[in-house]
């Protein structure tokens, strides 16, 4: 389960997000484009954007259950 306290400093503020147990696998950026980026340096995922319809909703959730190590965590209502 993802870890708010352990959440990257390049995530957009909201109820999305990622946290440090990353390993960069890309499955969150496949499934919501829109709403995940990669930081190539680092290597992990961040969320930068905040999903805003029901379609980035749907992308995030699929995100969020498809995530092998269980680093992207929701803290609003999903």
């Amino acid at each position: 389960m993802a870890d708010k306290t352990q959440s990257w400093k390049q995530n957009i503020t909201g109820k999305v997000f990622v946290d440090q147990s990353c390993i960069a696998c890309d499955a969150c950026v496949l499934a919501a484009p829109n709403n995940f980026k990669m930081d190539e340096g680092d290597g992990h995922a961040y969320v930068s954007k905040q999903p805003s319809t029901p379609e980035e909703e749907a992308a995030c959730k699929e995100a969020l259950e498809g995530c092998p190590v269980e680093a992207i965590g929701n803290d609003g209502d999903s």
